[in-house]
């Protein structure tokens, strides 16, 4: 018996082992050495090593981009996560709805630009946002003055202009989430929400929203996680300009880390940093959102 029990462990692992090899290869690894790096100085030229205990710490507090990027990414965060949001739980009613005709072809249009490179949609927004181009032209059509260099050029309308584009990639992707969620609701509710008389608005409003607090909380979260980490955008569209008004966290960590020699273990402090932060707003986010019941 313990034989058989014994056979059945190695067989277990040796099919967990390519999996389990690459969580500490590619996670912990780098995990435990960002930490060690953080208390040195690491240079990337000659890859030597110098013990600076914890003057990478203090220097956070007298980094000046480090803050504008906190500020930047509080921003977009705040802006588009309830954007988003609302959006997406529009659509995916509008989309669930039997009396919608061509629901199939309305949820592969917007789920569309989810599954669509960042790098492309990043490159074909950054032609629109310019100065010649069709977002300017339609602007200046429409009686609305565009920004003299182009709408990525302007400090006032860079990240504004990189929260519209996230939104419009994004909101598709958690409308198929909503859509699922609405799909586990069962028929019943709705069936004796007609014979009660409640209009479809107000069934939507005391049944469905309800009943997908689960979904809202899965959704605002994970949501709130990727615009904490959002980068791509950034690095292809402004390089965290102009004048660093654009700067994010993680732009902040990359720029540190492989645009500069010796700043490698400050890179590693901000990462930290960053982790601290959001594991916190996901703990308090979880808490407030959870259900109770």
């Amino acid at each position: 018996m313990q034989s058989q029990k014994f056979k059945e462990n190695i067989t277990n692992f040796t099919l967990l082992s390519p999996w389990i090899l690459t969580f500490l290869i590619f996670w912990v690894y780098p995990i435990i050495y960002s930490f060690y790096l953080s208390f040195n100085e690491y240079n990337t030229l000659n890859r030597e090593i110098t013990f600076v205990g914890f003057d990478n710490y203090l220097k956070l507090g007298d980094d000046e981009i480090f803050w504008i990027a906190l500020k930047n990414t509080l921003l977009f965060t705040s802006v588009t996560v309830p954007i988003i949001t609302i959006l997406s739980v529009s659509l995916a009613a509008l989309v669930n709805n039997k009396m919608t005709k061509f629901k199939e072809f309305f949820r592969a249009s917007y789920f569309l630009p989810s599954i669509t490179s960042l790098v492309v949609l990043s490159l074909i927004f950054s032609n629109l946002y310019s100065q010649n181009g069709y977002i300017s032209f339609l602007a200046n059509s429409l009686g609305f003055t565009s920004p003299e260099n182009g709408w990525l050029l302007d400090p006032n309308t860079a990240l504004p202009s990189i929260m519209a584009m996230d939104i419009w990639i994004s909101i598709g992707y958690y409308m198929v989430i909503f859509i699922a969620g609405m799909q586990t609701i069962s028929n019943d509710y709705y069936e004796y929400a007609d014979l009660m008389g409640l209009s479809k608005f107000k069934q939507f409003i005391k049944i469905t929203i309800p009943l997908l607090k689960p979904t809202f909380t899965f959704v605002i979260i994970i949501n709130t996680i990727k615009s904490f980490q959002i980068f791509v955008e950034i690095y292809i569209m402004t390089k965290g300009g102009p004048l660093n008004s654009t700067t994010t966290l993680v732009y902040h960590i990359f720029n540190n880390a492989f645009e500069k020699v010796n700043s490698m273990g400050y890179a590693s402090v901000i990462a930290y940093s960053l982790f601290i932060i959001i594991l916190s707003i996901s703990l308090v986010q979880n808490f407030l959102l959870k259900d109770k019941d």
